[in-house]
């Protein structure tokens, strides 16, 4: 098992990685959580029961409760955010007590939201199942829901108690989510560690194939480490943990304008808004030409797709736009985006759509690229 401590200005909490530790929650239990007398777990109907009784293994003295909600994008809005803090107030749960996610990134998410909400904040444990939520969304405290006019627009800072990161729980993830995973795993490469690109350049195609657990391991921990550090910095995403969104502006627009259906996934989307970004970054005179060839080398060698025909046309653009402007890092007027000087090496750049985005997008759209 490998430990890695995120220390924040509100809160210091160990990520754990390592195999079957699950089974070993009773041992976490007492370490972190020695007044906790009531448990409630949140996962989804496609998250494999089998790890929820894993956490009650051998675990006494403690009442579980169990909510298992829908999956997908769907469930990050007021009625199911609602659903489970009623739930916590019939079974009169106290600030000493515990919410455990149990699932990807959405999960976390909402059951991170409600945690923080209520009472004005109880115990909260991240127990992320695929791997995006192994190497983001469960670290660094970022919780909130959807409304109509974006993705997480609605939410807190809110970190957990510790966060348990078992990496056979990818032993049943589907390759499409093992994809979506390495994109936020490639991500902390190009804005932060070169030498990081260079290895998932290498090793890329045995991740994403789940060909190795020490690479998998290896991989999840690296980007952790890399997250730690940025949210030691910048907890509540003044300045330096903006960085952290790089290719997201575009994701998250793209999400949102297809309905936050199955049609396109997070890690997906954010593997097209990178590609957008370096493109982008070169453009503005920052990404040297022979480096953004090597990012969409990388991402031909692992065919993973960069190409946003499917989900963005003339018919939608303005809206695509719209949802952009509204992202939770403009003012209004203008927007921060992340930029590449290098791989390795981002930038934080309060500028226009009108400058950036929209002119190379309108020209994709107009050579019918992309």
């Amino acid at each position: 098992m490998k430990t890695l401590i995120v220390k924040t200005s509100s809160k210091k909490y160990p990520i754990y990685i390592g195999q079957n530790i699950l089974s070993k929650f009773s041992f976490f239990k007492k370490k972190h959580l020695k007044n906790t007398k009531n448990i409630l777990i949140v996962s989804s109907k496609k998250i494999p029961k089998k790890y929820t009784l894993s956490l009650k293994k051998n675990t006494k003295g403690i009442k579980y409760y169990t909510i298992i909600l829908p999956d997908g994008e769907v469930i990050k809005q007021d009625q199911f955010l609602i659903k489970i803090t009623n739930l916590l107030s019939k079974c009169n749960f106290g600030r000493n007590d515990c919410v455990i996610a149990v699932g990807g990134g959405v999960i976390g998410d909402l059951a991170g939201f409600a945690s923080s909400i209520f009472k004005r904040g109880i115990n909260f444990v991240q127990v992320p199942t695929t791997l995006l939520s192994q190497v983001d969304s469960s670290v660094g405290g970022k919780t909130g829901i959807n409304n109509n006019f974006g993705k997480n627009l609605v939410g807190t800072f809110f970190q957990p108690n510790f966060v348990l990161i078992d990496i056979d729980t990818l032993n049943t993830l589907p390759r499409r989510e093992m994809i979506a995973g390495f994109a936020e795993v490639l991500k902390y490469s190009l804005i932060l560690d070169k030498k990081f690109f260079n290895w998932l350049n290498k090793n890329g195609k045995k991740i994403i194939n789940k060909k190795s657990k020490n690479l998998i391991t290896d991989a999840i921990y690296t980007s952790c480490k890399h997250k730690a550090y940025v949210v030691k910095k910048d907890e509540k995403e003044k300045n330096l943990r903006a960085i952290l969104n790089f290719g997201h502006t575009f994701a998250h627009a793209i999400e949102t304008v297809t309905g936050y259906s199955k049609k396109i996934i997070h890690g997906e989307a954010v593997l097209i808004g990178m590609a957008l970004a370096s493109r982008l970054s070169n453009q503005m005179g920052y990404l040297k030409r022979h480096e953004l060839e090597s990012i969409l080398s990388l991402y031909q060698k692992l065919k993973l797709n960069f190409q946003y025909k499917k989900f963005v046309n003339s018919k939608n653009i303005k809206k695509v736009f719209q949802i952009m402007s509204n992202d939770k890092k403009s003012d209004g007027k203008k927007i921060k985006i992340i930029l590449l000087k290098k791989i390795g090496l981002s930038i934080i750049k309060e500028t226009t759509l009108k400058k950036t985005f929209i002119p190379l997008i309108q020209k994709d759209l107009k050579n019918g690229i992309y």
